[in-house]
């Protein structure tokens, strides 16, 4: 008796934690991901780099990379964006492309894509892969590595 009711107890708890897993399919991950990344381009675009970083996680261990330099921290991370776009021109007009966006699990997704900026006198672009973890129920950047091509 006592085996069979320890059973069920296992039992029972191992499909609780599938069903948590399902809570969360992969398509509504993609959709909710997808939904922060718009949200940064329309941020970056009114020339919201605030709202734009609404899109990081607001952590220490938030990290962005981007050619020979890393950057620790979502307050550093906005102070370098600060520093690098002064004025709406130099932000110009950010468009994101070519999402390929990959749930791991139901806290994890990466995602790799590609990133054009239209100014009035250039259009510099890259590449990027994003680490988005689920946090407090809110899908967040907590890494970031960015590459610019041809300069």
């Amino acid at each position: 008796m006592r085996r069979t009711h320890s059973c069920l107890i296992v039992l029972a708890i191992c499909a609780c934690l599938a069903a948590c897993d399902r809570t969360t399919s992969n398509k509504e991950i993609v959709t909710n991901v997808r939904a922060v990344i718009e949200a940064q381009q329309a941020a970056w675009n009114r020339g919201d780099i605030d709202g734009f970083m609404d899109g990081y996680d607001r952590s220490e261990a938030t990290t962005f990379v981007s050619g020979d330099d890393l950057t620790r921290g979502w307050q550093t991370v906005l102070d370098r964006y600060k520093k690098s776009y002064t004025s709406r021109a130099l932000m110009g007009t950010l468009t994101f492309s070519d999402l390929d966006i990959k749930p791991i699990g139901p806290t994890l997704a990466i995602v790799d894509g590609r990133w054009k900026l239209k100014r009035a006198d250039d259009a510099p672009h890259g590449r990027f892969t994003l680490f988005f973890s689920r946090i407090n129920n809110n899908w967040r950047i907590t890494h970031d590595t960015t590459t610019l091509l041809n300069p």
